[in-house]
């Protein structure tokens, strides 16, 4: 995190103690809102207010969890305890769990997550298909966050999908209300039924909670408007902490037009821009503020710092995907090699691999760029999406690879021996489970114990020794398969042997995204072969092999990165991330991958881009542009992959916006050409060809 000053600076301080009318702060980015909110719960308490009358709603439990701990420090454990710091569905819940009986919903009613609902939903309107079912979820959801009833819906309705869709909506509700179940839009919807429905239950909620902060304004739907409203009444007072630049979440039900209605509804509204930005350096302030200049503004704000102007804002033309993630790799290794100036670390030394980030719009951006990185032994991590580790056909193949170096990994074997399904049920392993339990042996020794014939029936043990005979065949194998060249055909001739090709066609409806998970196999089959011929590795367990090795070794080498993978936030690894998943994070050094036209902001050729959706575009643009701290490389393609086409591609309008001819001049000729020089050698090391 960027550091800020100890004390408060005026602006901040003018919103810690604005305490008796409703309140908008509006936080740039960087400008430390979090830092706002808990001082005033601080200020709050100073001037009289108990803990528990002091609600602080943010968006998702981890935000909420960085308050309450900023807050404990600030106001002391005894008093942090009480204090009613959540989420909004966390606080629907309370409000349910205390006084949903009004509305006839029991105190331990069900809270369905999203699969539930999805079975529910395929109940309720009679199909099978689970991609229509997705499709009334996702509308459904829709409706709800604007507050509409499966009834005002129908009116609604633009066409047969929504036409039925409500009509669906209506039959699961019933369902909901005979199984006492909510689902998570419920938890925002029914609090506010209550509130605006009994009196009472009004009263006591709007007495208990005297002072609500909500942390991401810019964020609520029009549902969570209005059940704030609710919550602190006609004259109430609250803490609305938020930017309308930074609002990106149209596309499930955010509305900004909550920023523009509250003025409106709340005249004695006093509104406090805080500008001073602590996080990134001038250059890149500049682009960011010339970007979201275009936008029509509701309130007025301009972010600056104290940290000067910094390295100029960098572009850089890429032939396509594949040249792209390239440069992006050297970027990141040219700063590393060249650790001087606004490329050194807080502590003067070179940055670390968790001081990169890589942006995208969409998240099948980052395919090339985990390749890139996975050949360049570069250790990553992927937010908001979906990392090639995570990806269940490498999972499934992962579980295999575990068995081979592991045989008592019993989750492994639970994997590999349904993945693909060879005929061997849920019954015949719960009985195995069972008896592996009785005798304190793992599932693997359990196949070859003579009294197992005591628990299933020699059809049963049949198919279960001619997996365990298998598996120790392919160990075998795997144990004395050496080198790439050996590797690749011994790997595809499992693969073959196991039909997990046909078995991922016959899991899906869809061909092409059967294609698309085989082609991430073969990915992944080549990745384990290059690692096999003994080209230098770092597997993030610090071990240097520069011998070729056997497939064995390499599955070794699998369970160590899955388990860094398992580890959580403190690993050193370069992010790559969506730029919805990035806001409210920050990095030293950021690139903006794929800035085109078409992909940011993203149209598909059929649609027109109607005014509203290119403002939140260009939000998301200022969003990128924002998260960077010292250093910011935008690339854009010149050709691109459209289905099985190469097209002629063009630089995102959002690229000339940032107005970067103007500041390119300050930079100085020879720090540039050194990382120039810095980029150029690791491009090179880059594209060595794999030995082996």
């Amino acid at each position: 995190m960027a550091a800020e000053p100890a004390t408060l600076n005026p602006a901040q301080m003018a919103a810690v103690n604005h305490l008796h009318s409703p309140c908008l702060v509006l936080a740039g980015a960087g400008s430390g809102k979090t830092r706002v909110i808990t001082h005033k719960i601080a200020r709050l308490l100073q001037v009289g207010l108990k803990p528990e009358q002091i609600a602080a709603i943010t968006f998702t439990n981890k935000a909420a969890q960085e308050m309450r701990e900023r807050a404990r420090s600030l106001v002391g454990a005894r008093a942090a305890k009480h204090l009613v710091i959540a989420t909004f569905h966390a606080l629907g819940v309370r409000m349910l769990r205390e006084d949903g009986e009004r509305l006839g919903l029991k105190p331990k009613f069900s809270i369905l997550d999203s699969d539930d609902v999805l079975g529910v939903l395929r109940d309720a309107g009679g199909t099978t298909d689970a991609q229509l079912a997705r499709r009334w979820q996702w509308t459904i959801s829709l409706w709800k966050n604007n507050g509409l009833t499966w009834a005002q819906a129908e009116a609604a309705a633009k066409d047969e999908h929504e036409h039925l869709a409500a009509r669906v909506m209506k039959l699961y509700q019933e369902r909901l209300s005979a199984y006492q179940a909510v689902d998570f839009d419920d938890l925002i919807g029914l609090p506010l039924k209550l509130l605006q429905s009994d009196e009472a239950t009004r009263t006591k909620w709007q007495t208990l909670l005297r002072h609500v902060l909500v942390d991401e304004y810019q964020d609520t739907n029009a549902t969570q408007y209005d059940l704030l409203k609710a919550m602190v009444g006609e004259q109430g007072v609250f803490t609305a902490v938020g930017d309308d630049d930074q609002s990106i979440y149209g596309w499930r039900g955010a509305t900004i037009d909550n920023l523009k209605r509250l003025p409106q509804d709340y005249p004695k509204l006093k509104v406090i821009p805080l500008e001073q930005n602590y996080r990134s350096t001038g250059a890149i302030l500049a682009a960011a503020n010339n970007v979201i200049a275009l936008n029509p503004k509701i309130f007025q704000k301009k972010l600056w710092s104290e940290f000067g102007e910094g390295e100029p804002v960098r572009v850089v033309e890429c032939d396509q995907e594949e040249h792209e993630a390239e440069r992006a790799v050297a970027r990141i290794q040219g700063i590393r090699a060249n650790a001087t100036g606004a490329y050194t670390g807080a502590d003067g030394k070179p940055p670390e691999w968790a001081d990169f980030a890589i942006l995208y719009r969409a998240n099948h951006q980052s395919r090339k760029l985990e390749e890139a990185l996975r050949k360049a032994q570069i250790p990553y991590k992927v937010s908001g999406g979906q990392s090639f580790f995570d990806r269940a056909e490498i999972k499934d193949l992962c579980a295999w690879l575990r068995l081979l170096v592991n045989q008592d990994d019993d989750p492994a074997f639970l994997r590999a021996i349904t993945t693909p399904k060879r005929g061997i049920g849920h019954t015949t392993l719960g009985s195995l489970g069972e008896f592996a339990g009785k005798w304190k042996v793992s599932l693997f020794e359990a196949l070859f114990q003579e009294s197992l014939g005591t628990v299933l029936s020699k059809k049963a043990i049949g198919s279960l020794h001619e997996f365990g005979r298998y598996v120790n065949d392919l160990e075998d194998k795997a144990r004395h398969t050496v080198g790439m060249e050996a590797a690749r055909p011994m790997l595809m001739t499992w693969l073959m042997e196991i039909g997990y090709e046909q078995s991922l066609h016959d899991g899906e409806d869809n061909d092409k995204i059967a294609a698309a998970r085989w082609s991430n196999v073969i990915d992944f089959i080549d990745w384990i072969a290059r690692r096999c011929g003994g080209q230098i590795a770092n597997d993030g367990s610090g071990h240097v092999e520069t011998e070729p090795r056997s497939v064995l070794d390499v599955a070794q080498t699998i369970s160590v990165i899955l388990s860094l993978a398992e580890r959580g936030e403190d690993q050193n690894m370069v992010t790559l991330s969506t730029l919805h998943a990035s806001k409210g994070l920050e990095w030293p050094h950021v690139v903006l991958a794929g800035i085109n036209e078409g992909t940011l902001p993203f149209k598909r050729e059929e649609e027109d881009m109607t005014p509203e959706r290119l403002e939140e575009e260009r939000r998301l643009m200022y969003v990128g542009i924002t998260r960077a701290r010292r250093t910011l490389m935008v690339s854009t393609l010149l050709r691109q992959k459209r289905g099985r086409e190469i097209k002629r591609a063009l630089p995102s309008r959002f690229i000339a916006e940032m107005k970067l001819d103007e500041r390119t001049a300050k930079e100085d000729p020879r720090e540039k050409l050194k990382a120039l020089r810095a980029e150029f050698a690791a491009r090179a090391a880059l594209n060595k060809p794999d030995k082996g």
